[in-house]
């Protein structure tokens, strides 16, 4: 083990650490975090409307379809790929609200907990913006399976409601396709780079050698590699803090 000499006033200046107005507006910034609180809070009023719309649509088809029978079995596809429009959006705001909350302001400690969701335990930027992502492709092919349904009736390029309004076009079916696509496109870049920076992370580690380490390998039989090490004459080098005790049978040597 080699041992170093300390400079006293290095020492002094490692000791003495950050100054009050230091930790002061450092502590501030890190509680600024609590800003967001209220956004959290504001899609969770959110989520609420869509609750409210959620079940208005459902009257309205069933009151349509059951009650006047004035709904085709197209209309009724139709409203039903509404409500999974709704449903859709409400997943997305719930992993906006938890996902975000747990990444940017507090842990909201579940653990334990029977209903915790399996991906809140992993949890970070990289995997919400994907989930986010998946999400929105999730949203987008409901609303795209809702203009192919209707683009079926197409006469001349274009469908018209009942009162004469255009409502699709060829044209804007293709930008529909085009912005589905580049949706996908993103979601599959977020991926790409969320498993390069796991790949980079995996490789680009190192494992550190702790004096908690070094006390087990002493305590502990060593391996046939390490008996094959010490009978060769090798030693394991560490560095070790300023006054830190030295492990158990561990020794200093000097060059």
């Amino acid at each position: 083990m080699n041992e170093r000499p300390h400079h006293p006033s290095i020492e002094r200046s490692a000791e003495r650490g950050p100054g009050v107005a230091s930790r002061t507006l450092a502590g501030f910034i890190f509680a600024s975090r609590w800003l967001q609180a209220p956004l959290y809070l504001g899609l969770i009023i959110a989520q609420a409307v869509y609750v409210v719309l959620f079940f208005v649509e459902l009257w309205h088809l069933i009151e349509k379809s059951v009650i006047s029978g004035h709904f085709s079995e197209t209309e009724v596809m139709l409203s039903v790929l509404a409500l999974i429009d709704i449903v859709m959006i409400a997943n997305l705001l719930i992993m906006v609200i938890i996902g975000g909350y747990e990444t940017f302001v507090s842990k909201i400690r579940l653990n334990g907990h029977h209903d915790e969701p399996d991906w809140l335990s992993h949890v970070n930027a990289n995997l919400l913006k994907v989930k986010l992502a998946i999400s929105i492709i999730s949203i987008s092919s409901i609303h795209l399976l809702k203009t192919f349904i209707e683009v079926g009736r197409m006469d001349g390029g274009i469908v018209k409601d009942g009162s004469g309004k255009v409502i699709y076009s060829s044209e804007g079916v293709f930008w529909e396709v085009m912005i589905h696509l580049a949706f996908i496109v993103s979601a599959l870049a977020l991926a790409w780079i969320d498993r390069m920076s796991q790949h980079g992370a995996k490789h680009g580690g190192h494992d550190e050698i702790t004096v908690a380490a070094v006390a087990a390998e002493l305590r502990e039989p060593a391996s046939p590699r390490r008996h094959d090490a010490a009978d060769a004459g090798e030693y394991v080098t560490v560095r070790l803090p300023a006054g830190a005790a030295l492990p158990e049978g561990a020794e200093v040597v000097r060059d």
